[in-house]
């Protein structure tokens, strides 16, 4: 089975929709969905249909702190973030908001966990921006690898059976093996909004 990841969808609908016409050319059977599907881009209500619709037909889904800021006006967010929901949540549906506030924070599938920001808090939306802030999260899990987003910058760590912690820096087209007695944090890029500096970036 091969997988599809997106992480912080930003409600861009050009850049997420090149990315599932790149995942399904690739031939992605299954298509999962780490958080922030709405904040600074200007297509929520579309956006929101093409996950939902997926959602509808298997795709696991957890919620990002810019999609539990629609429910709630407790998230502590920049000025640009939160003028962008104020703005997001006049756009979307009462449907759409109920999708958005109840997404789980988590999602297991077999040895994958899959969250938007680490796995130790997940209401708190730790960034993971270091080989210690990775380390919280895996200690947190049983899972062999986590998949999370949330930083929109791409990262690998892993953690060996006595605790020792290693970061890879993922390079486009290089295959890493997931070697036993080690379990895995993948942090994705942002399909929406890449701080990488390649704004075509999925």
């Amino acid at each position: 089975m091969r997988l599809a990841f997106f992480a912080d969808i930003h409600a861009n609908r050009q850049a997420f929709a090149t990315c599932l016409e790149a995942a399904r050319g690739r031939g992605a059977d299954r298509f999962i969905f780490l958080g922030d599907y709405v904040g600074y881009g200007a297509d929520p209500e579309w956006t929101l249909a093409t996950v939902m619709e997926l959602v509808g037909q298997g795709a696991p889904a957890v919620r990002g702190n810019h999609d539990n800021a629609i429910g709630t006006r407790s998230e502590t967010m920049n000025a640009e973030a939160q003028a962008a929901i104020e703005w997001t949540r006049g756009r979307l549906s009462a449907s759409e908001r109920k999708f958005l506030t109840g997404l789980p924070l988590s999602c297991e599938e077999g040895d994958r966990l899959y969250v938007h920001s680490e796995a130790s808090q997940p209401a708190r939306w730790h960034y993971v921006r270091s080989a210690a802030d990775a380390g919280r999260s895996l200690i947190a899990t049983d899972a062999h690898i986590t998949f999370s987003g949330h930083i929109h910058r791409p990262a690998l760590y892993s953690m060996s059976v006595t605790g020792k912690m290693t970061q890879f820096i993922p390079l486009s087209g290089i295959a890493v093996q997931l070697l036993p007695g080690r379990r895995w944090l993948a942090v994705l890029g942002s399909v929406g909004q890449p701080r990488d500096g390649d704004p075509a970036a999925c």
